[in-house]
Formats: C-alpha cells, structure tokens, sequence
C-alpha cells in the first residue's frame, strides 16, 4: 500500500470504483452536456446531463424498466435491444428539451466494441441526436434487433429443451419466446417513435 508525506488517497466514489475523475474533468471543460449510459445485472438507464457548480442537472433521462411498464416490452431490460431501445427514448426526450448534441459519458464501462453501452449511444444517434463516436464500436443492426438471440433460442429449442426452458425462462414467464424477438423489438420501437412523433418529424 503507497503511503508517505505526498501520499493522497484517492477520492471516495474512485475509490469505490465509481467515478474517473480525470475523465469526467475533461468532459466538464467541454462545456456540452454529457449522455450518461449506466448498467447493472438488470437494467440501463441512460440520462443527459450538464454539469453545473451545485453539481449534475438531469435535463432527460430513461431506465430500461419504462419499456415494460409503458411500451409493452416483454424481454428483459439488460439485453441489447433493450439497451438501444433506452437510448433512443433519452435520445428522443433530449431533442424535446431542445439538447441535439451530447457527449458519451460510459463512466467505468470498458469500452467494448459493440457491447450494450454503445447500443444506448447507438439508439440516441438514431432518435437524432448527435453523439461524437466511431462507428466501428456500434453494435449491427442484428445485434440490435436480438437477432442472435432468437437464433440462439431456435437452436436450443430444438437441441436441449431443457436447457431453453431454463436460459429463456424471464422470456417465457413474460410470454414472449426468443424466436419472436426481433419482430417484438419493431413493435415496442414504433411504440415509442409514435409516442415522440412530433419530434420525429420536426
């Protein structure tokens, strides 16, 4: 353990392996609002957010729990369509609050190419609004639509029943098989795009 006369400890929050403050400097200096992609083992919430001295304002936010609870989604809310889906509601609700640009703020989240953090960021470029990224780390449109999903589950519906039934068990309790994913994720997306249509079309 370092100690000594120069030794600082480390603030709490990076500590605790919640916060880098040298990044999130940088992003403070640049003056723009952040879009903020947080996950857990079960959710992802997506927010928009601009650094002020009393601290960080939220001008639009999403969660991944809203999709169930207001849009019909019946897969779970940790997945990849799900994650874009979140990014595009922040997305849409950000342009309504009159933000169009906003810099990605993925905090701790290793930056893995086409991991769910950039199908959020993926699903707020789509909505309309611009996030500085490279479009190499985005996530295919398959990926996005859960097409490997539904042919993972095809395959295990047919090669290990019981396997299926207990991998897609939060599917299938919510009534939706895998297979459908893909088509259900269309339906829930043009929920929400009717839901914003006067921003769509503005």
């Amino acid at each position: 353990m370092a100690r000594g006369p120069k030794y600082k400890v480390p603030r709490r929050r990076r500590r605790e392996g919640k916060t880098n403050y040298y990044r999130r400097y940088r992003m403070v200096l640049s003056g723009k609002p952040r879009l903020v992609v947080r996950r857990t083992l079960n959710y992802v919430w997506v927010q928009v957010v601009v650094a002020e001295p009393q601290g960080d304002r939220t001008i639009a936010a999403a969660h991944s729990r809203e999709l169930a609870k207001r849009y019909g989604w019946k897969a779970p809310g940790d997945n990849t369509p799900a994650a874009y889906l979140t990014g595009l509601l922040a997305g849409l609700r950000a342009l309504k609050a009159g933000v169009k640009l906003a810099v990605p703020d993925i905090g701790l989240h290793r930056p893995v190419k086409g991991s769910r953090v950039f199908a959020a960021i993926k699903g707020a470029v789509d909505a309309g609004l611009e996030v500085p990224h490279s479009e190499e780390v985005l996530p295919g449109e398959e990926r996005i639509r859960g097409e490997h999903i539904a042919k993972w589950g095809e395959m295990l519906a047919e090669q290990d029943p019981e396997r299926f039934e207990k991998m897609f068990s939060r599917y299938l309790a919510a009534g939706l098989k895998p297979q459908d994913l893909p088509s259900h994720f269309e339906e829930v997306k043009t929920r929400i795009l009717e839901d914003y249509k006067e921003v769509v079309s503005g």
